[in-house]
């Protein structure tokens, strides 16, 4: 069992940097759950990260599975308040100052060079979660029918993923 604090730590750093959305973090968190403190198997951690799916804010559902893992139940709750600690502070702060901050270049420009990056991590992530997980055709036949479903039509993403979850049930 991990100590409250070491989880507090280390989803507060990692709350830190949860800018982008959660996918941005979906190759950190692979690195510090699995293979870092192997809290989780990778099978363990792709299971999670498609039942999170099913929840509002997913990959911080994904925090609160891994650190009831890590530490039980007080081990979630610490790492679900840890996991929003960063960003919620500082959007108290960028939400009080937004108009004065929005006219500063520095700021335009800094974000005009991370947003990139961001595509970037979120593509490595899409790459090593499949590369993991898409072992045979028929997972990448649903993969394929799940990315034209949610590209080109008005199709709830939960709608999508509940189908795919229903086409493995029927298929297996």
């Amino acid at each position: 069992m991990v100590s409250l604090l070491a989880l507090a730590w280390i989803y507060f750093r990692i709350g830190l940097i949860f800018v982008g959305g959660g996918y941005v973090l979906i190759p950190l968190l692979n690195h510090i759950m699995v293979q870092q403190y192997k809290w989780l198997t990778l099978r363990e951690f792709l299971d999670g990260l498609a039942l999170s799916q099913l929840t509002p804010g997913p990959l911080a559902m994904l925090a609160t599975f891994t650190g009831y893992r890590a530490g039980g139940f007080p081990g979630g709750l610490v790492a679900t308040a840890f996991i929003f600690l960063p960003c919620v502070t500082l959007m108290l702060i960028v939400s009080r100052n937004y108009e004065r901050l929005k006219k500063i270049d520095l700021i335009n420009s800094t974000l005009e060079g991370v947003l990139p990056a961001i595509v970037g991590l979120v593509a490595a992530a899409a790459w090593n979660l499949g590369a993991s997980s898409l072992s045979g055709v028929r997972e990448l036949v649903i993969m394929a029918i799940g990315f034209a479903v949610f590209k080109w039509t008005k199709i709830s993403p939960m709608i999508v993923i509940i189908g795919a979850g229903l086409v493995g049930l029927l298929i297996n």
